[in-house]
């Protein structure tokens, strides 16, 4: 797809939020007054012209009008983003808009998609519920937590602003879940100090003060993310994209693939397992480096809903010097690899037969958002917009897609290993399905969870997330 018209993006959301998207000029709702006023009242950005914005903006461009409760009262919500979520109720009551509709922040989404930019600890969490226990699975460059030594597989024991008023992560979970754990670490600003109790990788506990500061998160982390791995002689190329919504993603994609074809490379991992999607240009770069051979034809088409029409497209694969012809791909991918991640894998499956989905099965979102502005207000509205399908018409897979991919093989997230070794667990069954070792299937359906681990990547609510922890699960 390609279009100047709005800025598209597709993402997850509810535990997994993610999304993307730019700051190219957007359509005017309908009866809303123009982009920058809203409606209602003297204050345009008013919580009452704000709502009307929402409103006017989903009941012309939301992909099911059917599913939309627009008899709502509006004055029984103090906050936009929990009206959003009762206007799309039925949507998500008929699993077709698990929280994928929200507002953020303008400037804060434009210097994540720009630079990465955000503030944080600069990890990311999941969370154990039975055990009520909360990891870290991956630590990013250049960032507090890394410099504190806290990276994969370190276990997070309390969290309190000082040593005398530590609460125990257990204490924590037992009280108020995963919500207590996230509330306990802080806003999302630059300069917020905690005094964390770690457990690490190699059993020893330590008490350390961190700080959340400012970084830019790599899309390719520049440890791990992109190599070519020798298993008993075969070359095998191993990708990890943290997300699609940084701009940056696109020169890292090129630049492995590059080194990959340079390698000979033509069985490829491609390691998704915590990416909730993003930009869909991106998607399509990726799509055109796997697709020497398939020059021209269909990756993906993007609907609107019927009285948006105009605005429908196809993408068609444009193959670049730096592509390759796959003859096997191995995607990693939990229930918190969505969207364009899911998009990725649906839309290249009709061409390379010999692809299979490791792990356990996605999320589910064949659908997307478009970008609308309120700019006065520092307000993008993400409504959901539109639905994709491959070449085949495959477009429904809202229980995942280990029920549509040709081969899977169930594995569990092993945070004892780096992703990308060859002896962590994911890692290691995709390198047994490249060379056509036998494996376990993963059951079709609704997302399914192989380990506690996967039970949930740790999130704050969804009106407290900013702009990054959308377009990142996990992010802290």
């Amino acid at each position: 797809m390609r279009t100047s018209k709005f800025a598209l993006s597709i993402a997850c959301a509810a535990m997994v939020a993610s999304c993307g998207g730019s700051t190219t000029p957007t359509p005017t709702p309908s009866g809303t007054g123009g982009g920058n006023t809203g409606g209602g009242g003297t204050d345009p950005c008013s919580l009452t012209a704000r709502q009307d914005f929402a409103r006017d903006l989903l009941n012309e461009w939301y992909l099911f009008p059917d599913d939309l409760d627009l008899t709502v009262n509006q004055n029984s919500f103090n906050n936009v983003q929990d009206y959003l979520d009762a206007l799309v109720a039925p949507a998500r009551a008929a699993n077709k808009d698990r929280f994928f509709t929200y507002v953020t922040s303008i400037q804060e989404e434009t210097d994540f998609a720009n630079s990465g930019a955000t503030a944080g600890f600069g990890f990311r969490l999941a969370y154990d519920t039975p055990n009520r226990r909360v990891f870290v699975i991956e630590t990013f460059e250049g960032t507090a937590a890394l410099g504190a030594n806290i990276d994969r597989g370190s276990e997070l024991l309390g969290i309190g602003t000082n040593s005398s008023n530590i609460e125990t992560v257990n204490s924590l979970m037992a009280n108020g879940g995963p919500a207590a754990v996230s509330n306990a670490l802080g806003p999302s600003t630059a300069g917020t100090t905690r005094v964390l109790n770690i457990r690490d990788q190699a059993g020893v506990t330590r008490e350390v003060s961190i700080s959340k500061t400012d970084y830019s998160l790599d899309p390719v982390s520049n440890r791990y993310g992109a190599q070519i791995i020798n298993d008993g002689g075969r070359l095998v190329g191993y990708l990890n994209l943290r997300t699609f919504s940084v701009l940056s993603a696109d020169d890292d994609l090129i630049a492995a693939f590059d080194d990959f074809r340079a390698a000979g490379v033509t069985e490829l991992i491609i390691d998704m397992r915590y990416n909730g999607g993003g930009r869909i240009s991106v998607a399509e770069t990726f799509g055109d480096l796997l697709a020497r051979g398939f020059d021209g034809q269909v990756y993906n088409t993007i609907a609107f809903r019927a009285s948006k029409s105009e605005n429908n497209s196809t993408y068609r694969f444009n193959v670049r010097p730096q592509s390759i012809a796959p003859t096997k791909i191995a995607f990693i991918g939990t229930r918190s690899t969505a969207s364009a991640s899911e998009l990725v894998i649906n839309g290249i499956q009709p061409y390379v037969a010999d692809i299979a989905l490791i792990g356990t099965n996605t999320f589910g979102k064949p659908v997307g958002q478009s970008a609308f502005d309120l700019a006065d207000c520092d307000d993008r509205f993400r409504p959901l917009t539109i639905q994709l399908e491959n070449a085949d018409g495959n477009g429904e897979y809202f229980n995942g897609l280990a029920a549509t991919v040709p081969n899977s093989c169930r594995a569990n997230d092993d945070i004892s290993f780096q992703m990308g070794d060859p002896n962590e667990a994911m890692t290691a069954t995709a390198l047994d399905f490249l060379a056509g070792r036998a494996c376990t299937a993963i059951a079709g359906g609704p997302s399914t969870t192989a380990s506690a681990l996967e039970e949930g990547v740790l999130a704050p609510e969804l009106p407290e997330r900013n702009a990054a922890q959308h377009e990142v699960p996990g992010l802290f």
